[in-house]
């Protein structure tokens, strides 16, 4: 057997899910071929009489697969910084936002930018999270809130994927708040997200889900529910910002629209546990908005484990709630705020992050024909990739086999 490179002399996490903990094997080898794995095991177990093109010794360091950011709002202009100095004031994420604040501010900013400005300004933030060993991201629109710069946002996600070496899944969040050109009318902006929007962005191309914002100071249940329907109608998976600030029951209702996740769930209930894991839609945790926001309601970890919901994690990398472009960081976070336990942590952005995208089957663990995305690292134990603050032992990055 033939293959284009091998890693040899390797430690592997390979996160597959029928392996115990993660999936770790000593004194291993990892192959590709034309981007894909074709072996990853002991090193003892290679097939008889195999060649490689190229050979990489590893000296024993860790392999883990390539950590992916599957909750992100990175396509946006301008920054919060200010909003960021209100709140240190005393002013709450939700008084900031009804006083026109909030995502609308940075609505007036994407508005103004062109794409070329979108994808610049994104660049340096992408820039980062890649050299910590991502190697998928996810980024929703949501700060354009009418047809063209909601589009605009997603041709510029899409952009990325073509300036930087990463695959990019793009969600459509028209749903995220209502525009001040709608007068305070949420049916009337519902109509026109259900019935222009999302047809016309489905018909583009340029979304792979509709995510929408359920939240009392967003849109509620009801009008999700529309929203969802016409993204199932358009073809489109669906997933939900829920249950962040309060419990409308965000967590039930992402499961009963088969949501691929839902998000955030510090107000999530035991009942909406139950219900995601009867769905199989994963929770999405963003321990980087819950820490800037200084919130102290924590999501419900031991339902999700009584039940048996999958965990991922994400940065929510966006101006106002979570200008973070650290993985690594909220890994830590997640540990040392919530209770994650490491195996939580690293399969939260890997394994159950290719989950909450609905990509599990091409990529997320270091598997014989998923795609060759790894990250390696210069540790002596996984515990250290979230242990760690503000330490970034990445030696190399691999994607799509290169």
């Amino acid at each position: 057997m033939r293959f284009d490179r091998i890693w040899l002399d390797a430690r592997l996490a390979t996160l597959a899910p029928d392996r115990p903990g993660l999936g770790a094997v000593e004194r291993a080898a990892l192959a590709c071929r034309d981007g894909s794995i074709v072996y990853a095991g002991p090193q003892a177990d290679l097939p008889a009489g195999w060649d490689a093109r190229e050979r990489v010794a590893l000296d024993g360091r860790w392999v883990t697969p390539g950590l992916i950011d599957c909750h992100t709002h990175i396509v946006h202009a301008g920054d919060r910084a200010e909003e960021f100095e209100r709140r240190l004031n005393g002013a709450s994420y939700a008084q900031i936002a009804q006083a026109g604040g909030g995502i609308l501010s940075t609505v007036r900013a994407t508005r103004a930018a062109s794409e070329d400005a979108l994808v610049a300004q994104s660049l340096p933030r992408l820039e980062r999270l890649l050299a910590e060993g991502v190697t998928s991201i996810e980024i929703k629109s949501g700060y354009g809130l009418a047809l063209e710069s909601e589009m605009r946002m997603l041709r510029a996600a899409r952009r990325l994927a073509r300036e930087r070496p990463v695959h990019v899944e793009t969600s459509f969040l028209g749903a995220h708040a209502l525009p001040p050109e709608a007068q305070g009318d949420k049916e009337r902006y519902i109509d026109a997200v259900c019935d222009d929007m999302i047809p016309q962005v489905a018909r583009a191309g340029l979304a792979d889900a509709v995510d929408a914002f359920c939240e009392g100071i967003a849109f509620q249940p009801s009008q999700i529910a529309r929203v969802f329907a016409a993204a199932r109608k358009a073809g489109l998976a669906v997933k939900l910002h829920a249950d962040q600030l309060s419990n409308l029951h965000g967590a039930r209702l992402a499961a009963a629209h088969g949501a691929l996740s839902a998000d955030h769930l510090e107000y999530a209930d035991d009942a909406g546990a139950a219900a995601m894991a009867a769905a199989r839609t994963v929770a999405v945790l963003l321990p980087g908005a819950f820490y800037t926001l200084r919130e102290t309601q924590l999501p419900p970890l031991q339902s999700f484990r009584r039940h048996g919901v999958a965990m991922a994690l994400a940065t929510d990398c966006n101006p106002g709630s979570s200008p973070v472009t650290s993985l690594l960081l909220m890994m830590n976070m997640a540990a040392t705020l919530f209770g994650l336990t490491i195996e939580e942590a690293i399969a939260g952005v890997t394994r159950e992050a290719a989950r909450a995208l609905g990509r599990l089957a091409q990529f997320g663990t270091l598997e014989a024909g998923k795609r060759c995305d790894l990250a390696i690292w210069n540790i002596e134990r996984p515990a250290e990739l979230v242990y760690r603050v503000g330490f970034n032992p990445l030696h190399a990055r691999v994607w799509n086999g290169q």
